[in-house]
């Protein structure tokens, strides 16, 4: 295989290291113990962490093992974020939330042979610790000019918010992590964003202050922008998350599949498994003929298929062809078709009015006047069947799920009605 510091550098992983050199020849020297930490201050994770994730599958899948630490602990704090306090949750909710993160982790690591992966919970180390052995064990390693110059704290320090010694407090607690995992099992790797360097190297420098002798890294990626200025992992909607409570597979599957051409290369070696030449050959074909999206059809199906399995990816698909003419909107679940609708321009009626009225009402066109034109010229579709004449209404039998019927225009603007009288 492909010497892996050379694989993510390849794919755009490497942001920040310790020690390039270093870290390749503990690699070559390997097997290399490795972590990354998952604080629990959301019920999902999301794309960023994805990035994570699969960062550790891919060192995993070159011959290391990686633990997977939710942090049960950590996630009763939170790390500072840069304007001001997190709002702590409570300690049952903090609990539900590290289970829900490890059942979305457990399946993208692989728990078999050799370098199995082990989850893990910081949680196990520190609510037996009391305040006196941490100040004494741990906080006397720490230098505080240290502590106040990494930049997520000295980003409050100046604001008008401050911060408060609970989160002044994170980068012990993480720094802990990493030695605790270090005397555990020998691990001498922590990954995770750049974002978060000021946490990765604290644990460094712990480890350090322990055990002068002990040679340790930590590797950061880099935090991942869009071509448009966007916020990668956003939508208009909200977050991209990992549960499908959160963002359905259909939503999921379409955050790939709208990816601009400026970011699908970019997306496609950060997250696919794919071979460089496969990538390349995708490149080529979105140099070539962007409008065929192949690129980005590629990258939706394989995500979509990792995260939520091959059935949900299949309806998904299907959904989206059936939408527009090419498969049976009646056979698509009603989960799915839901899902698909909620991403359409949609209106609630209480009852079935002619499709003229229907067409303006949810606004594929300006006015009535407008849809009737449409309907004349044979460009109007229910549930993609070609509307007759300018009075038709539908009945209540053509209703998708006895709820909705989806409009169409031409060949690509789409909008759903769903009627709640029937």
């Amino acid at each position: 295989m492909t010497d892996i510091v050379d694989e993510l550098k390849w794919r755009g992983l490497i942001a920040l290291s310790t020690d390039e050199d270093a870290l390749r020849k503990a690699f070559a020297d390997g097997p290399v113990t490795f972590y990354c930490g998952f604080d629990p201050t959301a019920p999902s994770l999301h794309l960023g962490n994805l990035v994570q994730i699969l960062t550790m599958r891919r060192i995993q899948d070159a011959g290391h093992r990686p633990l997977g630490l939710v942090g049960g602990a950590t996630g009763l704090i939170g790390d500072p974020k840069p304007t001001a306090e997190r709002t702590l949750n409570e300690p049952e909710i903090v609990g539900q939330w590290v289970e829900r993160l490890r059942a979305q982790i457990q399946p993208l690591l692989d728990f078999e042979g050799p370098n199995a992966a082990v989850m893990v919970n910081n949680l196990d180390w520190t609510q037996g610790m009391s305040a006196i052995e941490f100040l004494r064990d741990i906080g006397k390693h720490f230098r505080v000019n240290k502590m106040i110059a990494k930049e997520a704290v000295s980003r409050r320090l100046n604001s008008d918010a401050g911060i408060s010694y609970t989160e002044f407090s994170y980068q012990i607690l993480q720094g802990m992590d990493f030695l605790e995992l270090y005397r555990r099992y020998g691990c001498t790797l922590q990954t995770g964003g750049s974002d978060q360097w000021g946490n990765l190297t604290s644990g460094t420098d712990l480890i350090h202050r322990v055990d002068p002798d002990a040679v340790v890294h930590a590797l950061g990626t880099p935090l991942i922008t869009k071509a448009d200025g966007t916020k990668f992992g956003k939508t208009e909607s909200g977050t991209i998350w990992l549960d499908p409570e959160m963002t359905t597979p259909y939503a999921f599957y379409q955050f790939w599949l709208n990816a601009d051409d400026r970011d699908v290369s970019k997306f496609l070696r950060i997250f696919s498994f794919k071979s460089r030449e496969e990538i390349a050959e995708l490149e080529r074909l979105t140099e070539e003929r962007p409008q065929a999206r192949a690129a980005q059809r590629a990258l939706a199906e394989e995500l979509t298929t990792l995260v939520h399995g091959a059935d949900q990816t299949a309806a998904v698909i299907a959904a989206s062809k059936a939408l527009f003419g090419q498969g049976e909107l009646a056979e698509l679940d009603e989960a799915t078709l839901a899902a698909a609708l909620s991403e359409l321009p949609n209106v609630q009626v209480a009852e079935l009015g002619p499709v003229v009225d229907l067409l303006a009402e949810v606004g594929l066109v300006a006015s009535k006047s407008a849809a009737r034109r449409t309907v004349k010229e044979g460009g109007a579709y229910v549930n993609n069947v070609k509307v007759a004449g300018e009075d038709a209404v539908p009945d209540a039998g053509e209703l998708l799920h006895g709820r909705w019927l989806v409009l169409r225009r031409g060949k690509k603007n789409l909008a759903a009605v769903e009627v709640t009288g029937v």
